[in-house]
């Protein structure tokens, strides 16, 4: 598929995914075998719930059998999130991920691994080893969220429970 035919299926693809709540992150068709591999990648606030992946896939797959876009092969439709393992690279992107552990990777300087605690449009704050650095956006090469297999919840962030209470 060319890349004028790739525009055209994000052309397509945004007004559907918007008009469900989502944004539309990447577009990507491949040949698989004889067929050809259409992925949709969406987010959402909140992550993405399988109604939602079902309601875009049912309403982009009725947009593109009514246009000639992907011609007459036969394609395979996939709606899907972008993954743990997807870089941050833009606001939206790093205010969902407010409390999350992320690694980046600055344009000049050390590598820092710390908590996302507050993003807005030009940067985010990041509590690294206790102490909350601001790191705006422009400033970043490469940034990802950690894997976690078991993360803080709000009690944990509070600290350890003293016992000097009240009754």
């Amino acid at each position: 598929m060319s890349a004028a035919q790739t525009r055209a299926l994000r052309t397509l693809a945004e007004p559907i995914v918007a008009a469900l709540g989502c944004d539309l992150e990447d577009v990507v068709v491949r040949q698989a075998g004889k067929r050809r591999l259409v992925r949709i990648v969406v987010d959402h606030d909140g992550g993405l719930s399988l109604d939602v992946v079902a309601d875009i896939s049912r309403e982009l797959s009725r947009a593109l059998d009514e246009t000639d876009l992907l011609g007459q092969a036969a394609y395979v439709l996939e709606v899907t999130s972008p993954g743990v393992d997807r870089p941050l690279r833009l606001p939206r992107h790093w205010a969902r991920a407010v409390g999350r552990l992320v690694e980046v990777a600055p344009r000049s300087g050390e590598r820092l691994q710390g908590r996302v605690v507050a993003a807005d449009d030009e940067a985010a704050t990041i509590s690294v080893e206790g102490a909350e650095r601001r790191v705006a956006y422009a400033d970043v090469s490469r940034a990802v969220v950690q894997v976690e297999f078991t993360r803080l919840d709000e009690a944990d962030l509070d600290g350890p429970d003293d016992g000097d209470e009240e009754a």
